[in-house]
């Protein structure tokens, strides 16, 4: 039996970082998938093959890829250590004007979309999963709920980018996929917190959790960006400069998370006032390319190790012949529950979304679900509800990923700008 023995940080992420690498050039120089799907893809085969030769007998290479993940802390890695970066690094480019314009759907969508379709999602699942065998107490299905919900907007902005969607639809997906990230994780503590307590708390008790950590989030990302504001503009050095956005966010980051605070949402204010304000009145010219530059690779590579290790993960679940096809049904549970709330909001509030006829049909299928809802799944108890959530919370990953992330250029391409009416 192979196993990977027991290995340093530096090795465990000089092996991740080697992987990496290796795919996404062969990616480039072979498959020209967009990087992010290119590298799951590949990834998701070699796990494919680790399986399959697992079962004729020759087991070294997934026993040695399941020892290596086990000793990676895939939660901690994301939600402790890329996650700061991802979302600082996408709200720097986000611009604030666009932001207002389309606060009606981005708000609407992030926080009440977020809670509705968890709601939807968990009561779904609560009555289809005992036709398989499979029934759960519903808390574990709000669990579900609340860490689906959230969309990515790591593959889909460049698809979107590339097939000239419209800008309101790009806006709308970024700023709500910015910001229901931190919704839903507020979320799915405070559902975590009742699962491991067995205290179900008050309506006031919740809402004062949601205040203190979503709105403290907001104060304390808001305070972080106008320290970080006042220092860039205090200097003209791009040395110093990229350096103390990288501080504020890893530094920031940490303390939000000491002072329970929520860290993403902290992060997303940082990145707004960092890239807005801080882009046009605290940097110079060399600066501004500079920090464009050196957070843009930060994006890149550490979507790149993400979406690898998406797909490694694959080896650590067992579906049976029932849990794939529940599997399949979540993943039209997820899309319906997204269609309604797309729905709901767009026929609601047509008149003043400003939005192009046919929006919704992006907005629906446009929201991926991507490394936030697995690091989530991952943070549930050891178990039998944990190990059919985690196929499942896989199941809609990379369905969402591969499936709507690769043709999601194409139903961009049938929406017509409003100007173009």
């Amino acid at each position: 039996m192979a196993s990977a023995t027991s290995l340093t940080v530096l090795e465990i992420s000089a092996i991740f970082l080697s992987i990496t690498a290796l795919l996404t050039y062969f990616n480039h120089r072979f498959i020209g998938l967009p990087t992010t799907i290119g590298v799951m893809v590949i990834s998701i085969l070699l796990s494919i093959i680790a399986i399959f030769l697992g079962f004729l007998g020759f087991d070294q290479l997934i026993d040695y890829e399941v020892s290596l993940l086990n000793q990676l802390d895939f939660t901690e890695v994301l939600l402790d250590g890329m996650l700061s970066m991802l979302l600082f690094a996408g709200a720097l480019h986000v611009n604030i004007g666009d932001l207002k314009r389309y606060k009606l759907p981005i708000g609407i969508l992030a926080c009440i979309g977020t809670i509705v379709s968890a709601v939807l999602i968990a009561a779904a699942i609560y009555y289809m999963l005992p036709l398989f065998d499979f029934g759960l107490p519903f808390i574990w299905c709000l669990l579900f709920g609340a860490l689906i919900s959230p969309t990515d907007p790591i593959a889909v902005i460049g698809i979107l980018a590339s097939a000239n969607a419209p800008k309101s639809i790009e806006t709308v997906i970024a700023g709500e996929s910015l910001f229901n990230d931190g919704i839903g994780v507020v979320i799915f503590v405070i559902l975590l917190g009742i699962l491991t307590s067995g205290n179900i708390p008050t309506v006031n008790y919740v809402a004062h959790a949601l205040a203190v950590e979503a709105g403290g989030g907001i104060v304390f990302g808001l305070v972080l960006g106008a320290i970080l504001y006042y220092m860039l503009k205090s200097i003209d050095s791009y040395q110093e400069e990229v350096l103390l956005t990288l501080a504020g966010v890893i530094g920031g980051y940490a303390l939000a998370s000491h002072w329970h605070l929520s860290g993403p949402l902290a992060m997303v204010m940082m990145g707004l006032m960092v890239g807005n304000r801080g882009r046009e009145l605290a940097m110079s010219d060399k600066t501004r390319h500079y920090i464009d530059l050196f957070w843009e690779l930060i994006d890149e590579i550490l979507n790149a190790i993400l979406f690898v290790l998406i797909g490694l993960e694959v080896v650590m679940i067992a579906y049976s012949g029932n849990l794939f096809i529940a599997a399949g049904l979540t993943i039209i549970i997820a899309l319906l529950a997204r269609l309604i709330v797309v729905g709901m909001t767009t026929r609601t509030f047509r008149h003043q979304l400003n939005l192009p006829v046919g929006a919704w049909k992006v907005l629906t299928w446009g929201g991926l679900r991507g490394g936030i809802s697995v690091a989530l799944v991952l943070q549930l108890p050891a178990g039998a509800e944990r190990d059919i959530l985690l196929a499942l919370t896989y199941a809609v990953v990379v369905f969402s990923i591969l499936v709507q992330g690769l043709s999601i250029g194409k139903v961009a391409k049938t929406i017509k700008p409003i100007n173009e009416l």
